[in-house]
C-alpha cells in the first residue's frame, strides 16, 4: 500500500461504542518493525487507524535467537489468526543440559522445568519466524517504509511533525516508539537511556556457528562462577546459536560501539576456560553476526508524553533472563491499540498504562528466578543451583509461572 492509497482512504467515521466522531482516520507512525511494531499496526488498523511503520532495516529482520510466546501472549496471536502458523514453526526444545567447569554433566532437565513455560501449550519459535508471521498478517493493510528512520519529532503543533533520515517530512496524530531497548524514540522524547536502564550485572555476546557438536533440539550450558557458555541447537542440520555470558560490576560502555573491543573483552574474560570454550572464542573472532549487549531492563515511570508513546522493549524491556520480552511486546501492542480505540491520545495512553503496568511489573520481577538458575555469580550460588537442578531432574514439568498469564485480555470493539 502506498502513501497515496492511505491518504485516499481517510474517511469520516463514528465509533458507536464511545460516540467519538472524527473527520478522518487518525494517523499513527510506528518506529520499528520487529515484534511490537507490526503487532501494534495490526490492531490499530483493525480499530480504524491509518498506520505507517518505519524501519531502519531494508526488510523484515530474519534470524536471531529463538523466542518464547507464553501465557496471555498466546491469546494475542490466536486473536490475530497466526497461532496455527506459529504452532507449525514451534521448535520443541527437548533437553537442557548443565555442565560443570570440566564439561561433566551436572543435570539434564526438561527445559520448561527451568524456564517456567508449559510443555505442549507455550511456543518457542525462531525470532525471524515470529516477525515474518506478524508482517504477513499486516503488510497489505498498512504502509511500511523500510531502510528509513525518524530523524526529528516536534509536538509543538496540532500533531507530531516528523522528519525522516531518508528525506521528507510528514505530520501524524500519534507516534509510537517500538524500536527496542536502545530506543531512539525514547531518547528524543525522555532523554538519555541511563536514567531508565537497570543493569543486571551481566554482559553477553551471541553469534552462530556450524553445528559440529551433534546437538539437536537441545541446549547445553557450561558454567563456572560468573561465566557461562551456551550452545543452542534448534535442529540437527542448522547452525548452533552461541551465547557467552559473564558477570561484570559495571557496564563496559567503551565496548558498546566497538566490535573489536567486544571480542577482546570476551576473550579476556574466558581466557582460561575449559570445555569447548577455546573453540568458541576462535569462532567469535571471525563471526560476522556478533551481537553484544548488557543483560538489562528498561523501567520507566511513564510510557508516553504528549502524542508519543512507547511499547515493548522501548518502554519495558524485561531482559532475556525472564524469557518474556516477546510476550510483553505482543500483549503491550494489543493493549495500547485497544486503549486508543475510540479515545483521544491522552485518555488512550492513560488507559494503556493503567491496565498494562501491573502485568509488565510482575513479569519484569521474574528476573531473579532466571538469573539464579542460568548464571550464578559465585561458587556458593553455583553449588546451590546445581543441587536444585539435581532435584529438578526427578520432578514432573512445571505448570507455568502465574505472571505469564496474569492479564486477561479485554475484548476491545473493532471499527466496522
Amino acid at each position: 500500500m502506498t502513501r497515496n492509497d492511505l491518504q485516499r482512504t481517510d474517511l469520516s467515521r463514528t465509533d458507536p461504542s464511545r460516540g467519538l466522531r472524527t473527520s478522518r482516520r487518525r494517523t499513527v507512525l510506528i518506529s520499528g518493525a520487529g515484534i511490537a511494531g507490526p503487532a501494534l499496526a495490526f490492531w490499530l488498523n483493525r480499530y480504524g487507524f491509518a498506520v505507517t511503520v518505519v524501519e531502519k532495516e531494508g526488510a523484515p529482520r530474519g534470524g536471531g535467537y529463538p523466542v518464547d510466546v507464553r501465557g496471555t501472549a498466546l491469546e494475542v496471536v490466536r486473536r490475530m489468526g497466526i497461532l496455527p502458523r506459529l504452532r507449525d514453526a514451534h521448535i520443541d526444545l527437548r533437553r537442557l543440559t548443565f555442565l560443570d567447569a570440566d564439561g561433566g554433566e551436572v543435570a539434564s532437565v526438561a527445559p520448561h522445568t527451568v524456564t517456567g513455560g508449559v510443555a505442549g501449550r507455550d511456543l518457542e519459535v525462531r525470532r525471524g519466524d515470529l516477525t515474518a508471521a506478524l508482517h504477513a498478517a499486516v503488510r497489505d493493510d498498512v504502509e511500511f517504509l523500510f531502510d528509513d528512520s525518524i530523524d526529528t519529532l516536534d509536538q509543538s503543533g496540532h500533531g507530531v511533525d516528523v522528519t525522516f533520515r531518508g528525506g521528507g517530512s510528514r505530520t501524524f496524530d500519534i507516534v509510537v516508539g517500538a524500536d527496542g531497548m536502545h530506543s531512539r524514540t525514547r531518547a528524543s522524547l525522555f532523554g538519555p537511556e541511563e536514567q531508565f536502564h537497570r543493569y543486571l550485572g551481566y554482559c553477553f555476546a551471541g553469534f552462530t556457528l556450524r553445528n559440529t557438536f551433534g546437538l539437536s533440539h537441545e541446549t547445553v550450558l557450561w558454567n563456572t562462577p560468573g561465566r557461562a557458555a551456551a550452545l543452542y541447537a534448534v535442529g540437527g542440520d542448522e547452525d548452533v546459536h552461541v551465547l557467552l555470558n559473564f558477570a561484570r560490576p559495571e557496564p563496559p560502555f567503551g565496548a558498546f560501539r566497538n566490535p573489536e573491543a567486544q571480542r577482546e573483552l570476551v576473550a579476556e574474560v574466558f581466557a582460561d576456560a575449559g570445555w569447548e570454550v577455546p573453540g568458541l572464542l576462535a569462532a567469535l573472532r571471525d563471526a560476522d553476526d556478533l551481537f553484544f549487549d548488557t543483560v538489562s531492563q528498561i523501567r520507566m515511570p511513564h510510557w508516553s508524553s504528549g502524542r508519543i508513546a512507547l511499547v515493548g522493549d522501548a518502554a519495558y524491556a524485561p531482559s532475556f533472563l525472564t524469557g518474556q520480552g516477546s510476550s510483553l511486546a505482543l500483549v503491550g501492542a494489543y493493549m495500547l491499540a485497544g486503549s486508543l480505540a475510540g479515545r483521544d491520545h491522552t485518555a488512550g495512553f492513560a488507559a494503556y498504562e493503567h491496565d498494562t503496568r501491573g502485568f509488565v511489573t510482575l513479569n519484569q520481577d521474574l528476573v531473579g528466578e532466571g538469573g539464579a538458575a542460568l548464571f550464578p555469580a559465585t561458587a556458593q550460588a553455583l553449588e546451590r543451583r546445581n543441587d536444585m537442578l539435581r532435584k529438578l531432574s526427578t520432578l514432573p514439568p512445571a505448570e507455568g509461572r502465574q505472571a505469564h498469564s496474569a492479564l486477561t485480555l479485554p475484548a476491545f470493539t473493532p471499527v466496522a
